[in-house]
């Protein structure tokens, strides 16, 4: 299986993009992300269809 995100890499949450999120591990499909701005960082677990990788992040355009 392969992932998009790589351990270590920040990402964000479609959800609530001003939460700033480093993915922690990925394991079965799922990522175990930790908030930076928590002083006791507690995983949340995400889907990679509900994460982005950078805020403002935009599709990439068509070869021509």
């Amino acid at each position: 299986m392969e992932n998009k995100y790589a351990e270590g890499s920040t990402v964000y949450a479609i959800a609530n993009p001003e939460l700033e999120l480093v993915v922690r591990r990925f394991v079965k499909r799922i990522y175990y992300c930790t908030d930076q701005s928590s002083a006791q960082p507690k995983d949340q677990v995400y889907f990679e269809r509900e994460l982005q990788g950078y805020k403002g992040a935009t599709a990439p355009l068509p070869a021509q």
